[in-house]
Formats: structure tokens, sequence, C-alpha cells
């Protein structure tokens, strides 16, 4: 990797960080604080949020067409939860072998949207349910990647629409100089992550 790709991706990393500080920033104006993992708004705006939720069987007359399609959205849920199982197991088994960081699985999949006052039960369980879904498809790539980064750290020679976060510090397509050296380096590099990591925990810090 060169020097102008690695100074692209500190300005990605630093582009995210400020994203992130102006979300932070913009949530005080939503009147929300975080305690923990509970989300708290302010006893005004759960007043306000209640007053435009949209009651059970009015929502429910209103899309009709969600009853006939929720067996086979909801169906889904079993190989989701298969997956979640198998992907699970396979990083319980395989990442301590290999010395790679396991991947915490809440920090891919976060219920808070219950805490919503202006949804019914039902959106909130729709909520739920694709907070699941997107979670567990995030928390899987993430298994995936690390193992990526394990075994195959190389980039396509196709461009490929949803690249992992890891896939931008590959080795470049056909770039065979010292390979095996870089291939290497980047499971040093999955092994700091888990020293770092015991280490924020040893501290108190995780």
């Amino acid at each position: 990797m060169n020097d102008q790709i690695r100074h692209l991706l500190a300005q990605l990393e630093d582009a995210e960080k400020e994203l992130e500080k102006a979300l932070q920033e913009h949530r005080v104006h939503l009147n929300f604080s975080m305690k923990g993992k509970r989300v708290e708004f302010e006893q005004s705006v759960k007043e306000a949020h209640k007053q435009v939720k949209i009651g059970l069987i009015k929502w429910l007359g209103n899309r009709p067409i969600n009853l006939l399609t929720a067996p086979i959205i909801y169906g889904m849920i079993f190989p989701m939860l298969l997956l979640d199982a198998c992907i699970s197991l396979y990083q319980a088994i395989c990442f301590p072998i290999y010395k790679i960081p396991c991947v915490k699985r809440g920090d891919y999949i976060v219920f808070d949207r219950h805490h919503l006052s202006y949804l019914n039960i039902v959106e909130k369980s729709h909520c739920m349910y694709c907070t699941y879904g997107n979670g567990l498809l995030a928390f899987a790539t993430e298994i995936i990647a690390r193992t990526e980064q394990y075994f195959c750290p190389i980039k396509h020679a196709r461009k490929m629409l949803g690249r992992h976060a890891r896939y931008a510090s590959f080795v470049e397509f056909g770039d065979a100089t010292d390979y095996q050296i870089k291939l290497e380096q980047f499971r040093t590099d999955l092994a700091k992550e888990l020293k770092a990591k015991d280490k924020v925990v040893c501290d108190g810090r995780g």
C-alpha cells in the first residue's frame, strides 16, 4: 500500500470521526441522551411523540398488504437464526486458534428503536426485526472480513460493491512482491488487535 493510499485512508478515518461528532451534536437538538444502553427523551418530547403515533387498528387498516406478506418476511427469521448460530460457532472455535479477535455481536446488533414513543407495537416489532437482520449481516461480514484478512488479503481485479472496511488496506491484485511477508504482517496486525482488546478489558475500559 503506497503513501497516497495511506493518506486517503487516514483522511477517510478522520472524516468518519468528524461525522460521528456532528451526529452527536445533532442528537442534542433532538433532546435525548444516552444512559448506558438506554435512550431517554425529555418528558415534553415523549408527549409530542405520543401525539403523532398511529394507532394499531388504523395502521393495519391503512396497510392491509402487510398482513399478506408478513408470513414471508418473518419466515426469514429461521435462516437468519441458522446463520447466527453457525457464524457464532465458527468464530468461537476457529478465531482463538488463529489468534483472531472475536467480533462482539453487541457492536453490530443494537436494539434501541423500541424507546421511540411515536411507534406502535407493530412498528416497533418491524424495527427490531430489521435491526436484527441488518445487524446480523454486518456481524457476519466482519467475521468473514477478519477471516479474509488472515487467509487472503488480496483485492479483486474488478470493482466490487459492498466492500467491507478492511478491504481498502488489502494487497493489490497481481502485486506478488513480498506477498508472503505482507500476509504475515496482516496476521500480525490481527493478533495485535486481539492483544489491544485484552488490554482494554484488563484495564477496565472494555
